[in-house]
């Protein structure tokens, strides 16, 4: 039988090896038509003991693998498959630079690789990189030449074991366990090459205005010149709505106005076109970037998360964004957009994307489908306590809050989960410095600095609760027992957890864990299987336990302004997903539906 699976699997990857894998363009908000993808097939290596610097590996034209990029060594679409520990891999192919580049700055792009990564090419150092989850880009216009083939040549290096590197759900054990899985080495997003100009747009931080009808933008140049201007298109499908042209400047804000605004929101998510353009003195195009906008406002009033305006009920989901094919990899594009329509028709409007960065195309179909998302840093794993933790921890969240902040289903930045160690020392300044930064970078959004856990500087409060009766949740919820003290200070005497559980009432309150159902006769029994609590014997003990716990939450809407159920997928040995791990479904669905869409008063939605 495993020689057969072998069989199977050996067959599916060399037909992959044939097409493209993850051929679309990989930064859909920010997208230029002159791009290389280089997914595909590489020559690969393992690197165990972490020696092949001294066995000149960079100079490498070849290794003994082949491996399909950007699917992880440890998957099973990446054609290799190993599940141990890998402490170092090894990446080469060849590049060519197109004709038409020449004159053109190269970029090097690079969706995310796990974690300390070093590139090469024809042998030459090209730059090093710290960080897992983060997008990075090299300039490599002087190591390459126009239509030379060159040597390209990548080495990653993890250690999910030290507690210095963000980890999120990867397990630090031979095997995955409880809620940990499967882990992650090397690339597993989108490489690819771009021309650009000298003087073109490196990025932009867009801010919609919808009181005052305008959107915000501040452009970051990678080069300015005297005489070149900066365009903004606004449009409507084929219809011009706005367009505003002003001198290309380093950082300063261009308010474009935008009249009769159409807003963007879970019920309608509607997304004005944009061109982005630079022109020299003379009035020649020489960047161009084809963007879109979503015009919303999220924000915090009393006791109470606004969207447009208008007190909005969150219904999310708890997504791990994990693959039984692509480990933390999709296995296309149509299977992320999947995930959200699956969300949806279980009667969720948005999730908490738990303990991994999602990628950028991610972000796009939830924008695309009007599906609010909580961004959310892989912060397990390491030690918080630890300088180093923080020193590898603070750059990396920086180049995601910067990357992401401009897509309007993002609504709050969540950079810890259940953080428990004493805040009195380097950890309570990190904490406070992380959640200081975050504001800093993105002052448009709400930041949730730890999910559960200690109490920190944050915008609102969030608690856990796993009980699993819901009478019992109803009670534990707000009698200080075990979560959030609505009223009163901490008491002193109170266990380590409970001192740092805290909520003054002040301010907007969400459970975002709570459920985690498992069901026998959805999920049989089987080794290493793992859930919260007692599992709920039949499907119908499922339902009946699913709507008390709901309406324990929906009934107090005058207190708690949301949640988030655990989980959308069971993840590996977890069984306590929505759906399985494969995506089909478990329970009846419009019944499930029905139960998550349950009426919390004070809200229109």
């Amino acid at each position: 039988m495993k020689s057969t699976l072998l069989s199977i699997v050996a067959m599916l990857f060399a037909v992959a090896s044939f097409a493209q894998p993850r051929a679309e363009y990989p930064r859909p908000q920010f997208e230029r038509a002159d791009w290389v993808n280089l997914n595909g097939e590489w020559s690969f290596t393992l690197d165990l003991a972490n020696t092949g610097a001294e066995r000149d590996y960079y100079n490498s034209k070849g290794f003994d693998q082949k491996i399909l990029v950007p699917f992880a060594p440890e998957s099973d679409l990446s054609g290799i498959g190993h599940k141990e520990f890998i402490n170092a891999v090894w990446y080469q192919r060849t590049i060519q630079m197109p004709k038409a580049w020449e004159g053109k700055r190269v970029k090097l792009n690079f969706g995310a690789v796990y974690y300390e990564s070093e590139v090469y090419i024809d042998g030459e150092f090209v730059g090093r990189h710290y960080g897992g989850s983060d997008s990075f880009a090299y300039d490599i216009t002087d190591f390459v030449a126009d239509g030379k083939e060159h040597n390209l040549v990548l080495h990653a290096v993890s250690d999910v074991r030290g507690a210095e590197q963000p980890a999120g759900k990867q397990s630090s054990r031979l095997n995955s366990y409880g809620c940990f899985y499967t882990r992650t080495t090397g690339i597993w997003q989108t490489v690819w090459m771009e021309a650009v100009d000298a003087m073109g747009l490196e990025r932009v931080q867009v801010l919609t205005d919808i009181d005052q009808n305008q959107i915000v933008v501040t452009p970051t140049f990678y080069g300015v010149q005297g005489g070149n201007k900066f365009s903004i298109t606004v449009k409507d499908g084929e219809k011009v709505v706005s367009k505003v042209e002003t001198g290309a400047v380093q950082g300063l804000p261009v308010v474009v106005p935008v009249k009769k605004v159409k807003l963007w929101s879970p019920e309608s998510p509607f997304l004005y076109d944009v061109v982005y353009e630079v022109k020299d003195a003379a009035g020649n195009v020489i960047d161009k970037i084809d963007a879109y906008v979503g015009m919303r406002k999220v924000h915090i009033d009393g006791t109470k998360i606004y969207l447009n305006n208008k007190p909005y009920y969150q219904r999310l989901v708890l997504d791990q964004g994990f693959y039984p094919d692509g480990v933390w990899t999709a296995p296309s594009d149509e299977a992320l957009k999947q995930d959200i329509l699956l969300s949806k028709q279980a009667g969720f409007n948005g999730a908490r994307l738990h303990q991994k960065v999602f990628e950028e195309r991610f972000h796009y179909w939830a924008d695309k489908l009007g599906y609010l998302v909580w961004g959310e840093m892989a912060s397990w794993g390491k030690d918080s306590s630890k300088v180093a933790s923080a020193r590898n921890f603070i750059p990396e969240w920086i180049n995601i809050v910067t990357r992401d902040r401009n897509h309007p289903a993002l609504i709050i930045w969540t950079p810890f989960n259940e953080e428990w160690e004493v805040p009195d020392n380097e950890m309570g300044r990190f904490l406070t410095d992380v959640y200081n930064i975050t504001r800093q970078l993105d002052p448009s959004r709400p930041v949730n600095t730890i999910s559960g856990g200690l109490y920190a500087p944050s915008d609102f409060c969030t608690t856990h609760s796993y009980e699993q009766d819901g009478d019992k949740l109803r009670t534990k919820l707000f009698n200080g027992e075990e979560f959030y003290q609505p009223q009163g200070p901490r008491k002193k005497d109170a266990p380590r957890a409970m001192q740092f559980l805290y909520y003054d009432g002040k301010v907007p309150y969400i459970i975002d864990e709570f459920g985690g159902i498992k069901c026998a006769e959805a999920n049989p029994s089987k080794e290493n299987a793992w859930g919260y609590g007692n599992a709920a014997v039949t499907k119908e003990d499922f339902y009946k336990r699913l709507e008390s716990q709901v309406k324990a939450i929906t009934d107090h809407s005058d207190k708690i302004c949301g949640f988030c159920y655990t989980q959308i997928t069971d993840v590996e040995q977890e069984q306590n997903g929505v759906y399985y791990f494969n995506r089909e479904s478990k329970y009846d669905m419009e019944r499930v539906r029905k139960i998550f869409q349950m009426k919390a008063e004070g809200y229109e939605q």
